[in-house]
Parts: C-alpha cells; structure tokens; sequence
C-alpha cells in the first residue's frame, strides 16, 4: 500500500463531535429565532455556540481524540454558527431597515452582512490551510467566533438598552464591515490554546476571572460587548507595536552593518 495514502477511518471520536454538534445547533436555532423576531434568544444561542466550540477543541486535545474529519466538521459548524447565524441576526435586526433609505442604502445592508460572512468563511479556509504551520500563541486576523461574539453582544447591549435596531444601522453596518474586514487581515490576535503552559494558573488570573463573572452578575450585555471591544482593539495594538518594533530592529541592523562597512573602510585605509 502506497505510504502517502490516507487510512480511512469508518467511525468518529463521539464527545468532540457531540460538543460541534451542539454549536452548529445553536447556530441553526440562532437563525431561526432571528427570522421570527427572537433577538436576545438569538444572540444568546450564539453565545452558546462559542462556548461549545471553545470546548470541542480542547476535549479533543485532552482526550487525544483529534482527527480530521473533527476539522473539517468544526469548520463548517463555525461557518454556520460565526459566519451566517451574526450576519443573519445583524440584517433582521437592524440592516434591513436600511432599505427605507432608498435601493442603494437597502443594498449596503444586505451587502454588509454577506460580506460578513464571507470574510469568515474565507478566514477559515485559509485557518484549515496553515495548521501546523502558523504560531499557536496568535492568530492570524480576528477569529470567527469572536466576531460573531462581539457583533452579537453589540447588538444585544442596545436591545437592554431599549434601543431599536433602525435607530443604531450605521452603527451596525460599520461593525459588521470592519469586523468581517478584521477576519480576513493579518492582525494578531492572541489565541490563549497555549496557556496555561501548565497545570497552575497565576493568582491574580483567578481574581481576574472572580471579577469579571460579578461584573457579568450586574449587566451581562455590556460586559460581555465591552469584553468584544477590548479584545477586538487588543489585536489593533499588537499588530502596530509588533511593526513599530520590527521597524526598529531593522533600523538598528542597518546601522551596525554600516558601522562594520566603515570600520573595514579604515582598516584598510590604514593598511593603505
């Protein structure tokens, strides 16, 4: 048998795939409840479904049950439950309503939100493309679940603000644009699948996480689209320090190799 060819496996590991199950229901039934109106029911099934996907990946690792179909599942459960659930809600939420600006501005709506979910699905096609080639410790533009989390915890904030969706579509239309933009780019953002390093945890991390679930407890809307924001800024600031410095390094090799080439300049002059 050839060595390069792929054993076929007839059966698959159950608790990852139950766990991607789950997030592609919650997708699924995202979608639903926007279609009839059921905004927060939706925005919350999305948050669930990152939840889930959050944890078919690590029991899979934990388990050392990892396989590729587990890959190819995840993604395509991701594309549904990231990539068109948050594209959908945002459109019968508040970008439909962009049509009463006239056929143009009704245009824009819908454009937005597949542009949206197309940057996530591009996104993920090119995340299947360099696993195992990429650092584990960044990801390469914004992933899709936290897209989708900070475009749906928006949109839930204004709905317990008793705000309605017509109201904020401009608001709506750049953020799904600009996150959708962010999916695709190569801003760095830190992934967290290599931390902990190990089996403790710093301190101050657990005080962090005591913090944020009493801040969840008081306004769970703004906290969690506050968390989006600050996330989807950190990478922002990542990418420009991260260029700044590189910058600088490149700048300080220049200057030494010039400083050798004068310095083997006088050598020689006085050799002369």
């Amino acid at each position: 048998m050839d060595s390069d060819e792929k054993k076929f496996h007839k059966g698959v590991f159950l608790l990852p795939n139950a766990l991607t199950t789950g997030a592609l229901f919650a997708g699924f039934y995202s979608i639903i409840s926007g279609i009839n109106g059921h905004y927060t029911a939706g925005v919350i099934a999305i948050i669930v479904a990152g939840f889930l996907d959050g944890l078919d990946g690590r029991v899979a690792r934990l388990t050392n049950t990892q396989s590729e179909f587990g890959v190819q599942y995840d993604s395509l459960s991701d594309l549904i439950s990231f990539g068109l659930a948050p594209a959908l809600l945002a459109f019968n939420w508040s970008l439909s309503s962009m049509r009463e600006l006239g056929p143009l501005a009704g245009k824009l709506g819908w454009l937005a939100a597949f542009l949206f979910a197309a940057c996530a699905a591009l996104r993920l096609a090119r995340f299947n493309t360099q696993v195992g080639v990429e650092d584990k410790s960044y990801f390469q533009g914004l992933a899709s679940p936290a897209a989708a989390g900070t475009l749906v915890t928006s949109i839930w904030f204004f709905i317990s603000q008793g705000v309605d969706g017509e109201t904020v579509r401009w608001i709506i239309w750049f953020e799904t644009v600009f996150l959708g933009l962010l999916m695709f780019s190569r801003v760095r953002y830190f992934s967290g699948k290599t931390w902990p390093s190990g089996d403790r945890i710093p301190m101050y991390f657990l005080f962090l996480l005591v913090l944020v679930l009493v801040l969840l407890a008081i306004d769970p809307p703004a906290v969690m689209a506050a968390i989006g924001l600050i996330y989807v800024s950190s990478g922002l600031v990542v990418t420009f320090l991260g260029r700044k410095q590189r910058k600088v390094r490149r700048m300080k090799r220049k200057a030494a190799r010039g400083q050798d080439s004068d310095e083997r300049g006088n050598v020689t002059k006085e050799q002369e």
